[in-house]
């Protein structure tokens, strides 16, 4: 009885070795997911680029401001109107300028009078010293009488001419007169829209004092400073992509308008002007950035379509020789085209999942 009992404790770990062993050897095999579509991860050469901030003019603008002193009576336009050429946008007190019109009007008036009377009195003077020539002719006046009447032609004819000049310099007092009172209302120089409002009726405008801005309607330019180190990379004409925020992420292409030559003294920096195309949702004032470029560099691009974000995180699946799907962190980098840069994460040649969204992929054979 003894020696069977021995026998029943040795066989039994050997029974639970069995059965253990035999569980084992029957692995449950990963799911498989098909229909999902992958891309690689890839090492290329890409332009290396330094970021040149900038702000959105309009090509051509202009700042209004009073020629002459006056209060102002009235403002006819806001920020954001439209105006066309020649509107009158803003008027001042004129009352003083229409005062001096009247007055030079009546002085060349006077002065046309005075024209007439003295051309009549040279009209008849040449007329009698006419006469006179044909008398000394036939010796029938005396020299001194003759004399006489030449001088009193040649004084006629003298005040004449001095009326023409005094009728002459009231007309150029009422042409300036009238310019002056013209400067009491500021119009438009071109068509465009108001950028920018600085008085309201009744403040005094000086010359010189701003009182509008305008911006021409058409296309904008973003002007950026760069440093003086970049400037061999730029020439007029060149391709430059912007990238505007308050727009989007993408960057859109432009092109140097003008160089400005002269630098700033302070920053050693040069200004340059970049044309851009017509974008809904542009508008002056806008901040941007230039990517100007300095050569190349080697960057690794995964499609921006893999990227799964998880708040301010990223990461992306990744499948590996086995077909089988992890998620894997990374940190991006600037984007490129349908591609974004990879910084750190993942390695060049890796196949990642397009597309995947809020699918859980962990372990998940993927069959492409």
């Amino acid at each position: 009885m003894k020696i069977s009992l021995n026998r029943f404790v040795i066989a039994m770990p050997l029974l639970v070795l069995t059965g253990c062993t035999a569980r084992h050897a029957a692995p449950v095999a990963p799911p498989e997911v098909s229909g999902l579509v992958t891309g690689k991860t890839e090492m290329v050469a890409i332009p290396s680029t330094t970021d040149a901030v900038g702000t959105v003019y309009a090509a051509e603008s202009a700042v209004l401001s009073a020629q002459v002193s006056g209060n102002i009576t009235a403002v006819l336009v806001h920020e954001g109107d439209m105006v066309r050429a020649g509107q009158q946008l803003l008027r001042l007190d004129d009352s003083q300028a229409r005062a001096d019109v009247v007055r030079e009007e009546a002085s060349v008036a006077s002065s046309r009078h005075q024209v007439e009377a003295a051309q009549t009195e040279s009209e008849l003077a040449t007329s009698t010293l006419g006469r006179f020539q044909i008398l000394r002719d036939r010796k029938s006046v005396s020299p001194q009488e003759f004399d006489e009447v030449s001088r009193r032609a040649q004084v006629a004819n003298a005040q004449l001419e001095s009326a023409r000049s005094q009728l002459a310099a009231a007309e150029a007092a009422k042409s300036e007169a009238s310019t002056v009172a013209g400067y009491s209302a500021v119009t438009a120089p071109f068509s465009g829209t108001i950028t920018a409002r600085h008085v309201d009726p009744g403040a005094l405008a000086t010359p010189g004092m701003p009182l509008l801005e305008i911006a021409r309607a058409g296309p904008l330019q973003l002007h950026a400073t760069v440093d003086e180190s970049l400037l061999p990379a730029m020439r007029v004409g060149a391709s430059i992509f912007v990238t505007l925020p308050a727009l989007s992420a993408s960057a859109i292409e432009g092109r140097v308008a003008d160089i400005v030559p002269a630098a700033d003294p302070a920053t050693h920096s040069f200004l340059i002007k970049v044309a851009l195309p017509a974008v809904v949702g542009l508008h002056s004032g806008m901040y941007g950035t230039a990517a100007i470029a300095t050569g190349t560099r080697s960057a690794l691009l995964l499609p921006a379509a893999a990227v799964v974000a998880h708040g301010s995180f990223h990461s992306v699946w990744v499948v590996d020789e086995n077909h089988v799907a992890s998620l894997r962190y990374v940190t991006l980098g600037a984007q490129h085209g349908s591609s974004v840069e990879a910084l750190s994460g993942i390695g060049a040649g890796e196949t990642v999942v397009l597309s995947a969204a809020d699918r859980e992929l962990a372990g998940v054979r993927v069959q492409p």
